[in-house]
């Protein structure tokens, strides 16, 4: 076997460990959801060199790698990260938010011990 500086989008997908199986990874090419190099592919087929920049839009993300190795097998997590160097923007941080949920309006929703005491007092009830 010879081993090429090239290899279809849909197997380095599939080696790199985007997409869990390579009909699955050849999908994602197919969808539109793969640019090389900003150039949107549409073909499974497509051939990546070292060097290439993919731009692969998943469900809730946006990864950007860059080809390091063609690869010959789909391996370990560890050996596929040897594929690609990530270039993916690190997601904004979230603000923290007070916990709206632990805070009410006096007199909303369920009387506390100290109000039904209160209310208690005021309406003479004995328990």
């Amino acid at each position: 076997m010879v081993v090429s500086d090239r290899q279809r989008v849909d197997k380095w997908l599939f080696f790199a460990r985007v997409v869990k199986s390579r009909s699955l990874a050849a999908k994602l090419a197919q969808a539109g959801k793969v640019r090389v190099n900003r150039n949107r592919i549409e073909q499974a087929s497509y051939p990546l060199k070292v060097g290439d920049v993919l731009t692969i839009t998943l469900e809730r993300r946006v990864l950007v790698y860059r080809v390091i190795d063609p690869g010959t097998r789909r391996g370990p997590a560890e050996e596929a990260r040897k594929l690609y160097e990530d270039l993916t923007p690190p997601e904004p941080a979230r603000e923290a938010e007070p916990a709206d949920i632990a805070v009410r309006d006096r007199g909303a929703g369920r009387p506390t011990k100290k109000d039904r005491r209160q209310l208690q007092r005021i309406f003479g009830e004995d328990t």
